[in-house]
């Protein structure tokens, strides 16, 4: 059952196979998802593979919330590292409703994308900056 009972907002079969065709497939660098009709998520972009982090930060809203999947590639001692990271993106200039809607269907999103390694909670651009990315995955 893929339908969250806290906001009871389902997440798509369409969110679970552009997940895997960027995990598995490495079809995507990113893909961003939103929630819909206050009913279910659904994917909003897919991105090409060439697509940066930059690329990914320029589409996300200025005063509404997201979840983002991204195929992120690092250096680390030497050798090239990937993660997939969850991102939930809830600005402070979005709407309380969209805000609960995105906190309260986050764990629906996380149980369905299987493979998800770190996850960022963004409110502002410098959570959502690069430093504070790479930061993170080092850390995992």
């Amino acid at each position: 059952n893929s339908t969250n009972m806290s906001t009871g907002i389902k997440v798509t079969d369409d969110v679970v196979q552009a997940f895997n065709d960027l995990k598995i497939g490495h079809k995507h660098r990113f893909v961003i998802m939103k929630i819909e009709n206050e009913t279910e998520v659904v994917v909003e972009h897919m991105a090409e593979p060439s697509s940066s982090y930059e690329d990914f930060v320029g589409m996300l809203p200025d005063d509404d919330c997201r979840y983002c999947v991204f195929d992120y590639e690092f250096e680390k001692d030497g050798g090239k590292r990937n993660k997939i990271l969850l991102i939930t993106w809830a600005p402070d200039t979005a709407k309380i409703k969209p805000k609960m809607l995105y906190t309260g269907t986050h764990r629906a999103v996380k149980q369905k994308l299987v493979g998800i390694q770190v996850e960022i909670q963004a409110t502002d651009n410098s959570e959502i900056s690069e430093e504070a990315v790479i930061e993170k995955v080092n850390r995992v």
